[in-house]
C-alpha cells in the first residue's frame, strides 16, 4: 500500500432542515392553531482516529466530504430527523489544521479519539413556536441554518517509542528487520527507504515497544531537500532517537561530521528534537574501519553520549542494544505518564 502522510480536503456539515408552516385541520376543531414542526439538525463532520489505518491514502483520492442535511419539519408538530453525522476515519497520530489560518484544530493521538471539524446547521423552528395571544396564526417559520464548511490539512505523524535516524544507507532498514517483524525494502544504494517503516520489538514478559525507521536524511532536509521535512515530522512523535552511523570501510565522509550533520538538520527543523534522549549506534561492525570506529567512540565518550556498536547482519551487539532500549523506553513512558 502506498504511504501518504499529507492530505488536504474540503468538509461540509449538513444544513439544518426547514421549519414547517402548518395549521390544524380537524373536523371538530373549527379554528385550529399552528402545528408546524421543527427542522432537524444537519449532520456533523467528525474525524475519528483508528489503528486500522496507517496512511492518509483515502483522503488523497477523495477531496470532498459532505454530511447529510437535516429533514424538514412537518405538520402535527412532527420534527424532522437530524442528518446522519459523517465519520472520517484517519490513522492514530493525525494532526488536523485549518488550511487557511494554519491553526491546529486537534491532534488525534489515541485510538478512538474524535473531533467535530464542522458542525451541522441548526434546524429551523416551525410556526407552532411563534404563536402568541396576539398572533394566533403565524404564517412563517425559520429556514434551517447552513452547516459549517472549511478546508482542512491532515498531517500524519507516526507514533513510536524509538526513531531510527541517520544518513541514507546507514543500516536503519537492516536493523529494524532484525529486531522486529518489519520487512522493509533493503538495497545497497541511498534512499532505499522512501516511506517510514514501523516495527514492533517483542521482549520478555509480554513487553514490547515500537520502532520507526525514518527514511535517510541529508543536508538541507529541514528545507525539503532529499526526502526533507515530509519525514522529519515523524521524528517529532518518537520518544527516543537512535542515531545510526555507518563505520564501514566503504562509508563516505567523517563519521563525526555525518553525525553532526543530521543533528544540525534536526535542530533547524525544530529545536525540541534536540531535547529528546539520543544514543549513537555504530553500524556494520562486520566490515568496520577501526579508525572510523575509534573516532566516533571517542567523540561520544567526550560528549557523554550513550554509544553502541552493532552488526545487524551477524547479530553482534544487538541484544545489548535491545536491553538498553527496553530500559530507556520504560523510563520514558513513566516520565510521560507522570505528566498526565
Amino acid at each position: 500500500m502506498q504511504f501518504v502522510d499529507y492530505a488536504k480536503i474540503h468538509v461540509k456539515a449538513g444544513d439544518g432542515g426547514r421549519g414547517c408552516i402548518s395549521f390544524r385541520r380537524e373536523k371538530h376543531v373549527p379554528r385550529g392553531g399552528p402545528n408546524g414542526g421543527d427542522g432537524g439538525r444537519g449532520g456533523h463532520a467528525i474525524v475519528k482516529a483508528t489503528n486500522e489505518l496507517n496512511t492518509l491514502l483515502d483522503l488523497r483520492y477523495r477531496r470532498e466530504y459532505k454530511a447529510e442535511r437535516g429533514r424538514h419539519g412537518m405538520g402535527k408538530k412532527m420534527h424532522g430527523e437530524n442528518g446522519e453525522d459523517l465519520i472520517i476515519p484517519v490513522p492514530v497520530g493525525t494532526l488536523i489544521k485549518d488550511a487557511d489560518s494554519e491553526e491546529i484544530i486537534t491532534d488525534l493521538d489515541s485510538e478512538g479519539s474524535s473531533f467535530i471539524v464542522a458542525r451541522g446547521g441548526r434546524g429551523g423552528l416551525g410556526n407552532a413556536h411563534f404563536a402568541t395571544p396576539v398572533r394566533k396564526a403565524p404564517r412563517f417559520a425559520q429556514p434551517g441554518e447552513k452547516g459549517e464548511e472549511r478546508w482542512l490539512v491532515f498531517e500524519l505523524k507516526l507514533l513510536a517509542d524509538v526513531g531510527l535516524i541517520g544518513l541514507p544507507n546507514s543500516g536503519k532498514s537492516t536493523l529494524i528487520s532484525v529486531i522486529s517483524s518489519a520487512k522493509p525494502k533493503i538495497a545497497s544504494y541511498p534512499f532505499t527507504t522512501l516511506v517510514p517503516n514501523l516495527g514492533v520489538v517483542k521482549l520478555e514478559n509480554f513487553r514490547s515497544f515500537v520502532v520507526a525507521d525514518i527514511p535517510g536524511l541529508i543536508g538541507g532536509a529541514h528545507k525539503g531537500v532529499g526526502l526533507g521535512f515530509q519525514f522529519l515530522r515523524h521524528v517529532e512523535r518518537t520518544s527516543i532517537l537512535l542515531h545510526l552511523v555507518d563505520i564501514s570501510d566503504m562509508a563516505g565522509g567523517d563519521p563525526v561530521d555525518n553525525y553532526e550533520k543530521i543533528n544540525k538538520e534536526l535542530g533547524l527543523y525544530s529545536s525540541l528534537l534536540l531535547d529528546k534522549h539520543q544514543a549513537v549506534v555504530a553500524t556494520k561492525l562486520d566490515i568496520a574501519d577501526k579508525k572510523r570506529l575509534d573516532r566516533l567512540k571517542r567523540y561520544c565518550k567526550i560528549n557523554g553520549i550513550d554509544f553502541f556498536v552493532v552488526s545487524a547482519v551477524i547479530g553482534e551487539g544487538v541484544k545489548k542494544l535491545l536491553t538498553y532500549l527496553s530500559v530507556k523506553v520504560e523510563e520514558e513512558r513513566k516520565r510521560i505518564a507522570s505528566k498526565i
